[in-house]
Parts: C-alpha cells; sequence; structure tokens
C-alpha cells in the first residue's frame, strides 16, 4: 500500500509537479531546488507549486532524501508517496495525479534531464491558447538532446519515426515525458490508457490528439543524466514496439 506524507495546507495551488523516482537519491536534491527556484523566476499569481514525488521503493533511500529535504526547508508543498515496488512509469504518473491539488499538472523526469526552467514555458503557452496539452520536444528547432551516444539518437528517432508513421500522432516528439496538462483532461487520458511503462508516453499524446484535444509544443533540450543509471531497457524498448502495434490497431 502507498503512503503519502506532506498533504495538510490552506495555500492556494495552482500547479502540481509530479515525479517518478527510483534510485534518484544524487539527484532529487538538485531538481527539487531547480524547480522552486523556477517557481520563484516565474512569479505565477495562481497560486502556489506542489511537488509530488512517487517513490517506488527505492533501494539507494531516495525517499529518505525528500524527507530530509522537506524537514530542512520546511516546504509542506514537497509530497512524498511511497510506493511498494517497480510498478510501471504510467502507474506512477496515475497514482501522482490522485495526490494532485493544481488544476494544472507537469509531468518531468527527476534525473535532471528535464531543466524545471522550462516549465514556466510550458504553463505560459498553455495558458494563453487554453491548451489541454503541452509537450517538451527535443525535434522542433531550439530543441535538442546532450549526451546522447549515436546509438540513443538512433533508437530515439527511430521509435518517433515509427509512432508518426503508424499512428498520425500530429506531434513531433512522443517518447519525450516533460509535459503540462490540464488536470482534468490528464484524468481522462490515464483512465482511457491501458500502458503502464514507458509506452504511456507515447498513447498519451495519441490519445489526446485522437479525441480532439488541444496539443501545443515547447522546444526543450534533453540532457543525458549525470548521475545514476538510466532506467531504459531491453525489456522498455519490447514494450514500446509491443505497445505501438496495439494500438495502431485500436485507434
Amino acid at each position: 500500500m502507498a503512503r503519502a506524507t506532506g498533504r495538510s495546507t490552506t495555500t492556494a495551488i495552482s500547479v502540481t509537479v509530479i515525479v517518478p523516482t527510483y534510485e534518484e537519491r544524487e539527484n532529487i536534491g538538485v531538481l527539487y531546488r531547480l524547480i522552486r527556484e523556477s517557481e520563484d523566476a516565474f512569479a505565477d499569481a495562481r497560486g502556489k507549486w506542489e511537488i509530488v514525488i512517487v517513490d517506488d521503493n527505492s533501494p539507494d533511500g531516495t525517499a529518505d532524501v525528500v524527507r530530509r529535504l522537506r524537514a530542512a526547508y520546511d516546504d509542506p508543498l514537497l509530497i512524498l508517496s511511497e510506493r511498494p515496488g517497480k510498478l510501471g512509469l504510467g502507474t506512477a504518473y496515475a497514482h501522482g495525479l490522485k495526490l494532485a491539488r493544481g488544476e494544472e499538472i507537469v509531468i518531468m523526469d527527476a534525473d535532471l534531464s528535464h531543466h524545471p526552467r522550462d516549465i514556466g514555458k510550458f504553463l505560459k503557452l498553455r495558458r494563453e491558447r487554453d491548451l489541454d496539452v503541452v509537450s517538451g520536444t527535443r525535434y522542433l528547432p531550439g530543441g535538442g538532446v546532450h549526451g546522447w551516444d549515436f546509438r540513443r539518437k538512433l533508437t530515439s528517432r527511430g521509435a518517433n519515426y515509427l509512432a508518426r508513421v503508424m499512428l498520425a500522432p500530429g506531434a513531433s516528439d512522443l517518447t519525450g515525458s516533460f509535459r503540462c496538462y490540464k488536470k482534468n483532461a490528464l484524468e481522462t487520458l490515464v483512465a482511457s490508457s491501458g500502458s503502464k511503462g514507458y509506452v504511456f508516453q507515447m498513447e498519451i499524446i495519441v490519445r489526446a490528439k485522437k479525441s480532439g484535444m488541444s496539443v501545443g509544443e515547447v522546444p526543450i533540450t534533453f540532457v543525458d543524466r549525470m548521475y545514476g543509471e538510466s532506467k531504459l531497457g531491453a525489456s522498455e524498448i519490447v514494450g514500446y514496439l509491443k505497445g505501438l502495434v496495439r494500438l495502431f490497431f485500436e485507434l
């Protein structure tokens, strides 16, 4: 059973940042400070940002670091929810969504591959155009990837190309996970999704477009992790391909 700490507050909350973690002890403290600095720079008149960390029983003590951060910064808007094990990336997002109190939901990785300074760009575009989804893209002018070798770049490009050919999603980057949603739009998408792993990213954006939701894109630079190990392995790639085929026939 999952348990959450850090819930009681009367502060108006506009944005919930959901961050799934597994063995991110070395990164989560830096990410926390960068999110708070980005919040200060954005100066959101609608309310505060809460951060929901969904940790899948990290053996490296990631949850302990989050608890210490919450105490050290006296931050009731840093929420930790601990799950009993690795239950899948898609389910981590769904779990964090159940705890979210903001009307805008930002989802990002914990490994510093996504810079929180871009959150302000996501919110600005979403609010200006009243979009349901804003997706970060590495493949439009102004976006890019830093630190990947040729194999990783080829894998990512190939995965996105296959998805564009088979599903015609109308978005340039289907495998990225840095996004901003209207809360009610994400609730609808999560309820209709059948994916648990990395294919969740692709399914969500495809379902958004197919259902007529409004989707915008913001160029981002993805930076390969400096600490820890990538969670993307052969099983995730196979799962992605299976999910691609499933969605081709389902949608």
